[in-house]
């Protein structure tokens, strides 16, 4: 596959090197002297110095033979601009963009169904972009799951599906500690399969003889039903959360805000509520306390969330923190434009007695880093953003994909092609051990996903979560795909 990808920042290079690991045809256009050399010394593809919304310069590079263009730059204009520039010469080609403006976002976005039946049919998206990506909503809806599910770790949720895939540390008084998995079963009535193990900085897919020793990391895909029952077993005693702190109340903090508070409807909830994750709607919480430095912004938050406590502050200051008694709160979540500033106070916070911490953070590095400090929850925003534009590459069978073990592994959501040779076969006769697992698996016509077992038979249309080992990913997909 021939990409271009427009933009030489982090998320560019990150693309950049994903796709090359992956051995597909990459070419990187900032131009900027200084970002251009900086890539090119990092990345073993074309990097050019060149503005990339040039139509020229876009066939110099042999656009009329790429399979997708990608615009990530700085600026949201430029990204849309070149889109529909390339789009109005070559509408075939995939283009993606970036966009931070909300209100570009929501013109694009499938919850806008004023004008939606004029860009159907024969007629090109809007902005002869394909696929627009919002890295704020993305964030949002991974912080709100995971204070869904009590703030414990990461987690994962799949559409249509009861499953969470959850991220936990196997506590020093778990049962499950020194047994291999074949055993754990044992150990309780719940269904749950262990995806992914991280034992002393390496992870890997586990199999049935693997132990479980204390302090492993490891990932639990359960039934939302069974998480506080499977969480004791591992070693967490989950509690309620009532009193949540929001510290930043900028675009992220508020689609946060919107999903956890108790709110009376109105127009702009039902509206929000099309654009952000369903599965969050039935949740909320009683007392949310917001807190921004920004007193412009917090006057615009009181005004729109008035069930809320907000406050002009500086989140890091002693006196606020004691004042408001913070350290009392079952939860913060650390959602500032300064990802150094949410770790270093969600660790602060966790250490003199808040429960739980949520902090966002700027990437998977970041995230491990976090971990270390004591931060319950680090929510890596950019990589979300590579996660969500790589899915949109892997073609029409794949779904999502999302980055995990510091992007050594990813769970990839697939539908079996009718052209897979592996339909019609049993799981067990394509296992390959260490490469990938099927987790899930939604039989075609089925309304319900479950955990497979070896004898279950693959059919063409079965929708299927894999966790892959990252740099198998594309050949496993190929295999999947029949090729």
């Amino acid at each position: 596959m021939r990409t271009i990808i427009i933009g030489a920042g982090f998320t560019g290079i990150q693309l950049a090197k994903r796709l090359i690991n992956e051995k597909n045809d990459v070419v990187l256009i900032d131009n900027d002297a200084d970002t251009a050399r900086h890539a090119s010394n990092r990345l073993d593809c074309s990097v050019i110095q060149a503005d990339g919304n040039n139509l020229q310069v876009l066939e110099d590079m042999q656009i009329a033979k790429a399979d997708a263009l990608i615009c990530v730059t700085d600026s949201d204009e430029v990204n849309m601009i070149t889109c529909s520039l390339v789009d109005a010469v070559y509408p075939n080609l995939l283009k993606i963009a970036r966009v931070r403006n909300y209100s570009y976002y929501l013109n694009t976005s499938t919850a806008n169904t004023k004008h939606a039946d004029a860009f159907t049919g024969s007629h090109r998206p809007l902005y002869g972009i394909d696929f627009m990506v919002h890295p704020d909503v993305e964030a949002a809806n991974a912080i709100v799951e995971a204070v869904k599910n009590g703030a414990v770790s990461d987690v994962l949720t799949f559409d249509n599906s009861d499953f969470e895939l959850i991220r936990l540390t196997v506590g020093e008084n778990s049962p499950v500690v020194g047994q291999k998995l074949q055993n754990i079963r044992s150990l309780t009535d719940k269904t749950f399969l262990i995806a992914y193990i991280e034992s002393e900085g390496k992870a890997s897919l586990p199999s049935g003889s693997t132990v479980l020793h204390k302090g492993d990391s490891i990932g639990l895909l359960t039934k939302r039903e069974n998480v506080n029952a499977l969480f004791e077993l591992f070693g967490f005693n989950v509690q309620e959360i009532k009193k949540v702190a929001l510290a930043g109340a900028g675009r992220i903090g508020q689609l946060i805000a919107e999903q956890i508070i108790q709110k009376k409807k109105n127009p702009i909830n039902l509206f929000l509520s099309k654009i952000l994750s369903a599965k969050n709607a039935e949740f909320s919480v009683q007392n949310l306390l917001i807190v921004d430095s920004d007193e412009v912004l917090c006057k615009s938050v009181a005004q729109r969330f008035p069930d809320a406590n907000v406050f002009c502050a500086d989140a890091m200051d002693e006196g606020f923190i004691q004042e408001e008694n913070i350290q009392q709160y079952d939860l913060v979540i650390c959602a500032t434009g300064s990802y150094e500033k949410n770790m270093v106070l969600a660790a602060y916070l966790k250490s003199i007695g808040v429960r739980r911490t949520v902090s966002l953070v700027s990437s998977s590095a970041y995230a491990s880093i976090a971990r270390k400090l004591g931060v319950n929850v680090p929510v890596p925003l950019r990589d979300s953003i590579v996660d969500s534009i790589m899915s949109h590459l892997r073609g029409k069978t794949v779904k999502e994909i999302h980055s995990i073990t510091n992007g050594e592994h990813e769970v990839v959501e697939y539908v079996l092609s009718p052209a897979s040779y592996l339909a019609g076969k049993f799981i067990r006769e394509i296992s390959d051990p260490g490469s990938f697992l099927i987790l899930l698996i939604q039989k075609n016509g089925s309304n319900e996903y479950q955990i497979p077992a070896g004898n279950t038979m693959l059919s063409a249309g079965d929708h299927l979560i894999l966790v892959t080992l990252a740099k198998e990913t594309k050949r496993v997909l190929d295999v999947f795909n029949g090729e």
